[in-house]
């Protein structure tokens, strides 16, 4: 059968809006929940300042205890700079997922630093860590909410700094939800024509509806990697108009359906999408969340 890896990132994407805070240990049961359903890899959180993102404040405590509980799975966090990638490494984590953004704009906006600032954080934490595989994020690679739709050489451009640092896997991050598939399929060509070893992963938002078919084309077109969230949860506080991520349960059920293998009992995940409906409130795009498995 034809495989895809779904990534899960609801504990950190999915959770970072929501204003009130929610218990360390319902976290963890959603963790334990996806875990459970078959999910291999798991972004648990983000090492960032709880002045910017309070929601995040005890990351190193779900951390820790994932890590704890799951030695097989795959967790990691997103950091921001070299400090939250030095306390991701020292909860554990064996992988941390550094942004950047394609857009000057929104890099200020988001790590209130310029691109260049930013590759040069990333250059310190490859040193300082040689260790920790590191997988970076490229925050509006299709489009920005300020600047608008972004071209592909500059990305190109981009992707290259980075590579000559040390870095060979990248995820390219639909940040508004404002891509299309033709667009994705471009990108995708071009990117994996001008790099033909690093890996690419694929990370969409639902906010024009179109965040299952837009991960669909980039599956056609050879990512074998993508990133979701459980209920659909999710968005980017700076990236202005910004819905919710792709909803995992929503895309398992029509990969299954095409014959995909994604290692995941459709079923289990549903329970899941339904304990975090039930105790977590936020704005769900997740369409299979109200309705019983069938299959």
């Amino acid at each position: 059968m034809k495989k895809v890896n779904i990534i899960e990132i609801g504990p950190r994407d999915g959770f970072q809006n929501i204003k009130e805070f929610i218990p360390t240990e319902i976290k963890i049961s959603v963790i334990d929940k996806l875990v459970q359903s078959g999910i291999k890899k798991i972004q648990a959180c983000s090492f960032i300042s709880p002045k910017a993102i309070p929601q995040m404040r005890d990351a190193k405590e779900v951390a820790e205890a994932v890590i704890s509980k799951y030695p097989q799975t795959d967790f990691f966090a997103l950091v921001p700079n070299l400090f939250g990638a030095k306390a991701a490494a020292a909860a554990g984590l064996k992988e941390i997922a550094p942004v950047i953004s394609l857009s000057e704009t929104h890099n200020k906006a988001n790590v209130n630093r310029t691109v260049e600032q930013s590759l040069e954080e990333i250059g310190t934490i490859r040193q300082e860590l040689p260790d920790i595989k590191i997988t970076q994020d490229v925050a509006t690679a299709f489009v920005c909410p300020y600047e608008g739709r972004m071209e592909v050489q500059p990305l190109i451009d981009l992707i290259g700094k980075i590579q000559s640092l040390g870095v060979h896997s990248f995820t390219l991050c639909d940040t508004t939800g404002d891509a299309y598939p033709q667009q994705i399929k471009d990108v995708l060509e071009s990117v994996k024509k001008a790099f033909p070893s690093e890996e690419f992963n694929l990370h969409t938002h639902d906010t024009r509806n179109m965040g299952i078919v837009n991960t669909y084309t980039g599956i056609l077109n050879g990512v074998s990697n993508v990133e979701t969230t459980l209920g659909g949860l999710g968005g980017c506080p700076f990236a202005p108009g910004a819905s919710g991520n792709t909803a995992t349960e929503d895309l398992v059920y029509m990969l299954h359906l095409e014959g995909y293998d994604t290692g995941i009992d459709f079923d289990l995940l549903l329970e899941a999408a339904k304990f975090l409906r039930s105790n977590v409130s936020g704005n769900y795009s997740g369409h299979h969340i109200n309705i019983t498995a069938c299959e």
